[in-house]
């Protein structure tokens, strides 16, 4: 006896009369794609207001926006990682009273989101495994450079963290961050991204480079504007070193949260634009 099972594609919408059944899945994606763009860009906004750390001594200060910008991108592509990431970063400059920035952040944070969400579905050729994996190294201990530089330069003494929401409530912590903690960070970054590269995933290095990529974009965008902005070179070269801690702690951050995600929800796949 033969049994055969039919596994039935998902259409994520009811099927119309004298509708195709790939056009109902195509309408069903369209609308699931919708939704999702929403959600995300609602979330690139919470996560940009509730969260942030500001460090007197250096002026250092970041958000965790970024990662949910490079979430966003990874996880369903550009087109929705271009408007969540403009749009959501966009909106919490309005309601943090930052409005002066809101239409350099839309462009700034729609073109990192998209070409975040390109790259990453893209890839380089390399002949070999091996090729793969001397690349993520590489770019695993550029990265931990990166931590190591930033965090005993900028982000090393007395940091304020703030926890809240605009017209809800803020709590505001204190504390201590030694050089130590950095130097431990960095290595400890160097070697997992090595150790990922090698035993799991030797391409993990290209998402490293496409995510690096649009906080290049980031980086240099706020820059410009910045200097335009206030009139001179100097002034907006203060915020650059905190720009980049931002772009890196979306990267260690939304990197992984996106694979966990991934892993749990593969579907998310067939969204991607």
């Amino acid at each position: 006896m033969v049994i055969l099972i039919y596994r039935r594609e998902p259409t994520y919408a009811s099927r119309r009369p004298g509708e195709t059944l790939e056009k109902t899945r195509r309408r069903g994606l369209t609308s699931v794609r919708i939704s999702m763009g929403a959600l995300f860009t609602a979330l690139v906004a919470l996560a940009t207001m509730a969260f942030s750390v500001y460090i007197p001594a250096t002026r250092g200060y970041f958000n965790i926006g970024e990662v949910m910008v490079y979430t966003t991108a990874i996880l369903l592509g550009s087109k929705i990682g271009a408007f969540a990431g403009g749009v959501g970063s966009m909106l919490s400059d309005i309601l943090l009273g930052y409005s002066i920035f809101a239409p350099a952040t839309l462009v700034i944070k729609a073109i990192e989101g998209g070409l975040v969400g390109f790259l990453t579905n893209r890839g380089l050729k390399f002949g070999s495994k091996n090729s793969w994996k001397a690349f993520t190294t590489a770019i695993g201990l550029i990265v931990a450079t990166i931590i190591g530089y930033l965090g005993i330069t900028r982000y090393t003494g007395s940091v304020e963290l703030t926890i809240g929401l605009p017209y809800v409530g803020s709590t505001l912590l204190a504390f201590e961050v030694p050089s130590i903690f950095w130097i431990v960070v960095s290595v400890i970054v160097a070697v997992l991204v090595s150790s990922i590269g090698f035993l799991y995933d030797p391409q993990l290095g290209w998402t490293m480079l496409s995510v690096l990529a649009g906080g290049t974009i980031m980086v240099f965008g706020y820059f410009a504007y910045e200097v335009y902005l206030y009139g001179g070179v100097a002034a907006a070269s203060v915020e650059v070193p905190a720009n980049i801690g931002q772009a890196v702690i979306g990267l260690l951050v939304g990197l992984p949260l996106s694979q966990l995600i991934l892993r749990r929800a593969p579907v998310l796949k067939r969204l991607i634009l």
